[in-house]
């Protein structure tokens, strides 16, 4: 990797770092650089998950006041991130490249429109949420898991849409517990990873120290939006990522 390579590498984990922890998708701007610098595509994935860890970390610590009262929550909830980091990391290993292709804009695709009419959604369902918060959010949570260990772009924006359908919390509430839940993905990825698929520990290096930095930086900026900015950014930056699915 030469010095200006590095540098890309760096600059893009920054900014990676920083819109996963505002909205999500930052692996849209890694993972392209990580292919332009020459490295395989099922590498350059693992090379991203194992990388942007620290970025999931630095952004929730970033949000440890949203944190405060869901410990409990997300604990449980932390299980299938687990499981279904695990699944999604033995996919990418065992499947064909191709194999998830027609369903990573669906699931993107579905969880924008969540997203859009999540304030809806919350008013029809508020009178059922002790109903709602279990079994079927844990199944959702695992599912968008074993996607989020596959392939990672967009996986925030999904859980983002299961748990402002599911749980009555504020936008940065949510969005704190997104964090944490992305960073559990992620791990449980890299666990796998890390004994049996190749990866790129230079660039492994650039992007957890770049999105690091990031995730603190877009906990600062994240935290002062308006839930109608949340939600607007989520889903422009969720267009975005279902059209580079698309096109990819």
């Amino acid at each position: 990797m030469t010095p200006w390579e590095m540098l890309a590498v760096f600059a893009t984990s920054i900014g990676a770092g920083a819109l996963n922890t505002v909205v999500g998708s930052g692996t849209l701007i890694t993972f392209p650089v990580l292919l332009a610098i020459g490295l395989p595509p099922v590498t350059a994935t693992v090379t991203n998950a194992l990388g942007l860890i620290p970025g999931s970390i630095s952004g929730a610590i970033g949000y440890r006041r949203e944190l405060r009262g869901q410990s409990r929550r997300l604990l449980k909830l932390s299980v299938a991130a687990l499981l279904g980091g695990l699944c999604g990391a033995v996919l990418l290993l065992t499947l064909p490249a191709t194999a998830f292709e027609r369903i990573f804009p669906v699931l993107v695709a579905l969880a924008l429109v969540l997203v859009v009419l999540q304030p809806r959604i919350n008013k029809l369902l508020r009178h059922r949420h002790r109903e709602t918060t279990g079994r079927g959010l844990f199944t959702g949570l695992l599912l968008a898991g074993v996607y989020g260990g596959y392939f990672a772009a967009a996986q925030g924006i999904i859980y983002m849409s299961l748990m402002g359908m599911l749980l009555d919390e504020t936008p940065q509430r949510l969005n704190a517990a997104k964090n944490v839940l992305v960073a559990v993905v992620n791990a449980a990825a890299a666990l796998l990873f890390l004994f049996v698929a190749d990866y790129d520990w230079t660039a492994v290096a650039l992007i957890a120290a770049g999105s690091a930095l990031g995730g603190r930086l877009g906990a600062e900026a994240g935290r002062r939006f308006s839930p109608a900015t949340l939600r607007f950014l989520i889903v422009a930056v969720g267009g975005i990522a279902l059209v580079h699915l698309l096109v990819r």
